[in-house]
């Protein structure tokens, strides 16, 4: 069984940081790609960064220069940078893990951007 924990979440004015991590455990085998999706109050679940089993990020264009995503694959944990944040990116955030023979999600953190 596979369990995906996340942390970081908060609330933050506009114009600052914080910082999600996820830590997966359990039996996980063939990793493809670990993600952070979001989903805004009345919105569809949106993809926002992925990086692959072999570093490479790829972003939204939303969050381009940014959002940072990185992963220490040794303890299977991904982290998302989020810097310059706007009332936009307010949602809640999910850890999201893609292997070869299933998929896995996060309960989700809240971020909210406020002033």
């Amino acid at each position: 069984q596979v369990q995906l924990a996340e942390s970081g979440g908060g609330s933050v004015q506009p114009g600052g940081s914080l910082r999600l991590s996820c830590a997966a455990s359990g039996s996980i085998f063939g990793i493809k790609t670990m993600d952070w999706y979001r989903q805004a109050p009345g919105k569809e679940r949106e993809l926002v960064a992925t990086i692959t089993i072999g570093g490479s990020p790829n972003y939204a264009d939303s969050v381009k220069g940014r959002f940072i995503i990185s992963r220490d694959g040794a303890k299977n944990v991904v982290h998302l940078q989020m810097n310059s944040l706007k009332p936009e990116d307010t949602a809640v955030y999910y850890c999201h893990l893609n292997t070869y023979g299933a998929t896995h999600w996060g309960k989700g953190t809240l971020v909210t951007v406020s002033s």
